[in-house]
């Protein structure tokens, strides 16, 4: 049985809206908690970017001072003794990288930025569209159970395709429209449904 977990919103803050406050651009809080198209959502920031001539050491400036939410490292500790544990996150390896130490290097599957020569970032490179959503489909094709756990709009395909679902501290938009999902609102709560879920499937067996 395997975990798959989203990483920004989950286990650490997230980086976009952390470097909104930094700079004060109001327009770059907005995440997939906002817009559900992710390609409308990072081209949107790209431009933003360019306009205020902001780079990707800019970036990892605000990265470096980050440290993960309040009780997520203990809570995937735990995790990673009750089930194999897999990071499926839309962010990308050159913002979570720096912090993977801070989590005792979980596995994760992300996408990659393209800088130019000035440390521009020009452009982005997904691993595959819907990626969350295919990794899960795989590992159940290589007949693993999969719990997948989430907290915005671009986790719930995970959370449909997986074998059981878990909503992590979700605006309540996403809560209403995917009411078929237990919620989480704390690392206790999120223990007790890993637990429930796991036992729940361990009996379905």
């Amino acid at each position: 049985m395997l975990a798959c977990l989203d990483l920004e919103g989950v286990l650490l803050p997230e980086i976009w809206i952390k470097f909104a406050e930094k700079t004060g651009i109001e327009e770059l809080k907005l995440t997939t908690r906002d817009i559900p198209d992710y390609d409308e959502l990072m081209i949107g920031r790209l431009a933003i970017l360019k306009k205020h001539n902001l780079k990707l050491k800019d970036i990892q400036k605000v990265i470096n001072t980050l440290a993960p939410l309040d009780g997520a490292y203990d809570f995937l500790q735990w995790l990673k003794s009750e089930f194999q544990v897999l990071i499926l996150s839309d962010t990308f390896y050159e913002f979570a990288q720096p912090l993977m130490k801070k989590l005792d290097y979980p596995t994760l599957f992300c996408h990659k930025l393209i800088t130019d020569d000035a440390g521009n970032i020009i452009s982005y490179k997904l691993r595959q569209n819907d990626q969350k959503t295919k990794a899960v489909t795989a590992l159940q094709g290589l007949n693993f159970q999969v719990i997948s756990a989430g907290d915005s709009y671009n986790d719930t395909g995970m959370l449909q395709q997986a074998d059981a679902g878990i909503l992590f501290c979700p605006p309540e938009r996403v809560v209403q429209e995917f009411p078929q999902f237990p919620v989480a609102r704390n690392y206790d709560e999120f223990r007790m449904e890993f637990t429930k879920a796991k036992r729940d499937l361990e009996s379905s067996n």
